[in-house]
């Protein structure tokens, strides 16, 4: 079997890595992939928001399932051309996708069909934005509409906090299109954690719980960021909040996606607020999360692969009957090392050392996320040097969450690259 992953961060690492496991597989290739992935994959020049050439790729290649990484592709609707052409590809439609690309779309579905969320009022122009912030005081939540990597959440302590998030998201337009609308809600108090599952609109197949870590430093201060590492499980997601999450959160969610005839097929993910009134939806995402997979999929006793062939040819119900995803128990812990000056401008090309020392250790493994590996005529002492703000997911397995936050940090303490920054505390809200 021919599998084609779309994507180029440690979350596409991380699935060609377990996708490789599969006896299915024949062949791998990445568009465009990274250093670490091109190990493992072929990796193609082609961008990932090129959907036309991606699909010319797979037409003649004869791809046997491609698998949408990045939420781009999805909303330019990548899954709806391929599926003309009778081609199997993992991900939900440009229809679905709008529950990612509009944080609008989103909070609407979410009040038109009870699904509990944050109090939010939509603007689609900076001075009533002002005003109302004036009214409502801090702290409150500023979020752009549109997709913005990730980074276009801010949670603002002071009214003076409110209204520059809301002058750079509508006037400054550091997020471009994205700021053309923007929410303002209820800041919620409580726990974060991520819950992902697999659906073909029928069937609920839910992964192991998660938690990111959003911030750029310890103690969840500084910048938003893609995400700065995470761990897995999340012990705040009991057996009976993960049953209320299921019941009025993810199923309500699948219902109204189809009593608006919207057929979602593939991994939703929903970043969830526990709060002392309940879960909330803090957002919801239509791919696998970035760095929560690469803390979950280590976990993944079972083939992937089967899963996700499953969800895309609508008999999810079968695949669960037969047992579904199998977990290992223990922890897992995944550590960013992100360039200096991430998540603002940052230098490239530097040399990477000690991955090699890294990767010796036992249940240890370093996903690559912006790197380029150099050729193998190249003079530097390194294989790999840095391409992009998160540069690598070093990740590592314990018997329990201390165990496999120690496994991780030594590792890190093996690599070094100029620049180099990460979060010391990756995990520790699991040992509170």
């Amino acid at each position: 079997m021919k599998v084609l992953v779309i994507g180029s961060g440690g979350r596409e690492h991380a699935l060609i890595w377990k996708i490789a496991q599969s006896k299915l597989v024949d062949k791998i290739f990445a568009t465009p992939g990274n250093g670490g992935i091109s190990e493992i994959a072929e990796c193609l020049e082609i961008k990932t928001i090129e959907t036309e050439r991606i699909l010319s790729f797979a037409r003649k290649e004869k791809i046997d399932i491609t698998i949408v990484g990045p939420e781009a592709p999805l909303v330019l609707g990548i899954v709806d051309d391929f599926t003309n052409y009778g081609l199997k590809i993992f991900g939900p439609t440009a229809s679905c996708a709008r529950l990612e690309e509009s944080k609008v779309f989103a909070k609407t579905f979410m009040a038109k069909h009870g699904i509990p969320t944050a109090g939010f009022k939509v603007f689609d122009s900076p001075q009533p934005a002002k005003e109302y912030i004036e009214k409502i005081g801090a702290p409150c939540v500023i979020k752009a509409d549109g997709l913005a990597a990730g980074k276009g959440v801010i949670v603002a302590k002071t009214v003076e906090e409110a209204n520059q998030a809301v002058a750079s998201m509508m006037e400054e337009r550091v997020f471009g299109d994205a700021g053309n609308k923007i929410i303002i809600e209820e800041c919620l108090e409580g726990q974060e954690a991520s819950i992902l599952i697999f659906t073909d609109s029928k069937e609920v197949v839910p992964l192991v719980s998660s938690q990111d870590h959003k911030r750029l430093l310890d103690c969840d201060l500084g910048p938003n960021t893609g995400g700065m590492g995470a761990y897995s499980p999340a012990p705040v997601v009991t057996e009976a909040v993960f049953k209320e999450i299921s019941e009025n959160i993810i199923k309500k969610t699948i219902k109204g996606l189809n009593t608006e005839g919207l057929e979602y097929r593939g991994v939703l993910y929903a970043g969830i607020m526990l709060t002392k009134a309940g879960p909330r939806v803090l957002e919801f995402n239509v791919r696998f999360g970035d760095p929560e997979t690469q803390a979950i999929v280590p976990r993944l006793e079972s083939d992937l692969l089967e899963g996700i062939l499953a969800t895309s040819a609508g008999t999810l119900n079968k695949f669960s009957k037969s047992g579904g995803f199998k977990w290992d128990d223990r922890a897992c812990v995944s550590v960013v090392c992100a360039s200096g000056g991430y998540p603002g401008e940052f230098a490239k090309d530097k040399p990477i050392f000690g991955l090699e020392e890294a990767k010796a250790m036992k249940d240890v493994i370093v996903f690559h996320a912006g790197t380029k590996r150099l050729p193998q005529s190249s003079k530097s002492a390194s294989s790999f040097v840095t391409s992009g703000g998160r540069v690598l997911d070093v990740t590592a397995l314990g018997g329990a969450i201390k165990e496999a936050i120690n496994k991780a940090y030594q590792a890190v303490g093996k690599i070094n690259f100029e620049g180099m920054q990460y979060r010391r505390d990756i995990g520790n809200k699991a040992l509170l």
